[in-house]
């Protein structure tokens, strides 16, 4: 079975590193990281990814803009996304299922495990 293929953008270069690792060692991922949202479409459309885990607040480009891009673009548009947040509390997304205003959300710190949840959710394996 081929790995699945995920991109986590966050301009928080230690916290990519450490989800890359922690998903890459757990054998059912390829990871690829995008430390600047302004580059998140163009990594995207390079490397496919079947799912993107993105934040919110970054310095040059907000992950709700990426997301626009994203839901444009004729190659990723049926990509499932899932923000990253410390804008939100672990109580909030829990008791929304994860969902905020129909959109999929994880607050930070997030662990490994509740990546890999949301992961088998959106694609429908788990």
């Amino acid at each position: 079975m081929s790995k699945i293929k995920v991109l986590v953008v966050d301009d928080e270069v230690a916290l990519t590193r450490m989800i890359k690792l922690t998903l890459e060692r757990a054998g059912d991922f390829e990871v690829q990281t995008e430390n600047l949202g302004g580059h998140a479409l163009s990594t995207a459309r390079a490397f496919r990814p079947d799912v993107i885990f993105l934040d919110i607040m970054m310095p040059d480009i907000s992950g709700a803009e990426v997301a626009e891009q994203l839901d444009a673009d004729p190659l990723l548009h049926e990509t499932p996304y899932v923000f990253l947040t410390a804008m939100v509390t672990k109580a909030e997304t829990a008791s929304s299922d994860g969902e905020i205003g129909g959109r999929l959300f994880l607050a930070k710190p997030v662990k490994a495990q509740e990546m890999v949840a949301m992961i088998k959710r959106v694609l429908g394996r788990g």
